[in-house]
């Protein structure tokens, strides 16, 4: 027992001094998981281009088409082998790294690192529809956990240096440093803290720096938006927001039926038919394949029929299924990002035909459906709206990107529709063996919590919450005092809990913080 209350000073001690150095702390992390992300986008860059001249090379050859199927399905022979070494590289990987916030899973931090940096190169550089964000956070995360792990930090500080990592995997991948620091704090880190935010966002910028001094200054989109869409066509965003928002729908079931049809394939076949597709797709339909930046930037220069851009939405999003549901390494936010340019595209060249819409505004809508399309299928509306304005290097559509944000957002939440990492994350983890018996000998974890107005605790007594067996609220801060509670203690609104648990409650932990201090209650 003093043995314990001695590990919990310790670990309390350690926490209150560690928030000092949190900054230096992200510049590290940020330096560290900047780099990686740098060098995986460079070698992105050059897969690329060597796929372009391979397939240019096979169309001038009687037999190329042949050669390069045999080169995508060695390749998918490659990456079968490297997940079967490091499983959790397999899709997107930030489902990987909020089962690891929440204790679910340990990751091998330099096995991922190599094998996602392998997995990614040859699977997008094949031509698979997949994005390079999702790879990017997941090594951004581990560049951070190493980085925890080789200077023998604590597992607070670790969860804290992970978060870091995660933002400044974004943030280099898509020279989008807020977006970095807003997805980490509403996807994997979920709290809002000063120490979380002041740590990722110093990642998040540096991370950034080492990106643009590479990359160059200009944004990732670099639409031409002409002018501002006038308010008495403020209809059509409404319009184009539900819509979105149905979409988005479908979507996430596409993705969760994808999965399925696989689980019928044996698994060393799986990654060979999402290959091969895109073997096929490279002398049928070009444009699909990859993340799908040039196309998006080709549609936002007009020139294309309502009939090309279905056709094109069509191909994209069921190659996008196939490319995903395999479970190669690859992320989904540039596909869907792309997807939502089609939809806005889409919408406007189909709703001139019927109503007299203003010339000039075709990136505008292009815009708003890929924040549409992002916080539809995330989830994560903020993020989106940042993402894409600092992805496109103007802030000036604020308001119309909020408005179709939120109707988006809406839609699938109306319609009971799971967010899509929740939903990746719940399939990762169906299955996977309860941790409970470690429970009362993993590392010990904290947790803060603020106590929100109108949530279950407040005005609540400490004894009233049923916490996890393994967990023990060591800390109240109310303003400037700070007090260990009792069991008799009243918690008011804006009062700052901190939780010490067992690593492998910390699931159970956010639940109950979940339900008691954030939700509002009637």
């Amino acid at each position: 027992m003093e043995s314990e209350n001695g590990n919990i000073q310790k670990t309390l001690k350690r926490f209150r001094s560690f928030r000092y150095s949190l900054i230096l702390e992200g510049v590290l992390s940020g330096i560290v998981a900047g780099v990686v992300v740098v060098l995986f986008r460079l070698l992105l860059e050059k897969a690329d281009a060597f796929r372009n001249g391979a397939i240019s090379f096979c169309k001038a050859h009687p037999f190329g088409v042949i050669l390069w199927l045999a080169t995508v399905a060695i390749a998918s022979i490659a990456v079968y082998f490297l997940l079967k070494w490091e499983p959790y590289i397999s899709g997107s990987g930030i489902p990987q790294v909020e089962g690891e916030m929440l204790g679910k899973i340990d990751q091998n931090w330099w096995r991922v690192l190599l094998a996602k940096c392998t997995g990614g190169l040859l699977s997008i550089g094949c031509g698979l529809s997949l994005g390079r964000e999702g790879p990017s956070i997941q090594l951004g995360a581990m560049a951070a956990k190493g980085f925890s792990r080789l200077n023998h930090r604590m597992k607070t500080e670790e969860r804290l240096l992970i978060t870091c990592g995660a933002s400044a995997g974004l943030a280099a991948a898509f020279n989008a440093p807020l977006a970095g620091v807003l997805f980490s704090l509403e996807e994997i880190h979920k709290n809002f803290s000063p120490e979380v935010l002041l740590s990722t966002m110093a990642a998040s910028v540096t991370a950034d720096f080492i990106s643009r001094n590479i990359f160059g200054l200009k944004p990732v989109f670099s639409f031409q938006v002409a002018s501002h869409l006038p308010l008495y066509q403020y209809g059509h965003v409404v319009f184009l927001g539900i819509l979105i928002g149905l979409l988005g729908v479908l979507y996430n079931i596409s993705i969760k039926t994808s999965q399925n049809l696989y689980q019928k394939i044996p698994a060393r076949f799986r990654l060979l038919v999402s290959f091969l597709c895109a073997g096929c797709l490279a002398f049928l339909y070009p444009q699909v394949l990859g993340g799908g930046h040039g196309l998006a930037v080709n549609i936002s220069l007009g020139g294309f029929t309502v009939t090309v851009l279905c056709a094109l939405f069509i191909v994209k999003f069921f190659f996008s299924m196939v490319s995903f549901g395999s479970g190669a390494p690859g992320g989904i936010f540039l596909p869907l990002l792309v997807l939502g340019a089609m939809i806005g595209s889409i919408y406007y060249e189909g709703a001139s035909i019927f109503f007299p819409l203003p010339e000039g505004l075709l990136c505008n809508f292009i815009i708003m459906g890929m924040a549409g399309y992002f916080s539809a299928i995330v989830r994560a509306p903020i993020t989106g709206i940042v993402l894409i304005s600092e992805m496109t290097g103007s802030f000036s559509h604020l308001l119309t990107l909020s408005i179709i944000a939120l109707l988006a957002y809406l839609i699938p939440d109306l319609l009971k529709c799971p967010p899509i990492y929740d939903q990746l994350l719940h399939r990762m983890l169906a299955g996977k063996k309860d941790t409970g018996s470690k429970e009362a000998q993993g590392e010990k974890v904290l947790l803060e919590e603020i106590i929100h107005h109108g949530s279950a605790a407040e005005n609540k007594k400490l004894s009233e919450i049923v916490w996890p067996e393994t967990c023990l609220v060591v800390s109240l801060m109310r303003g400037d005092e700070e007090f260990v509670p009792k069991g008799d203690a009243v918690f008011q609104a804006e009062d700052k809990i901190v939780l010490l648990c067992s690593e492998y409650a910390i699931a159970a932990a956010q639940e109950v913080l979940e339900d008691q201090c954030r939700a509002i209650h009637n």
